[in-house]
């Protein structure tokens, strides 16, 4: 699994978002599961396209104050 497939899988996942605005809430050990990879990997290329300004993170101001991803 790469970066870029983490960013398609998570770019889908937000545009086919019902949430306002558009935003998807990421497990990195439930995608680590279902892609075969470490859920250390998966947070480094989360925070690598953070870093990139491609995905956006935030904290949900209300309970369950989740991390979410938006696209930038």
């Amino acid at each position: 699994m790469n970066k870029e497939r983490l960013f398609e899988i998570a770019q889908t996942a937000i545009h086919s978002s019902t949430h306002d605005p558009k935003h998807m809430s990421i497990s990195s050990v439930r995608m680590a599961d279902l892609l075969g990879d470490s859920h250390e990997q998966i947070e480094q290329y989360l925070a690598e396209l953070v870093d990139e300004g491609r995905l956006r993170k935030e904290k949900l101001d209300k309970p369950p104050h989740k991390d979410i991803y938006l696209l930038s």
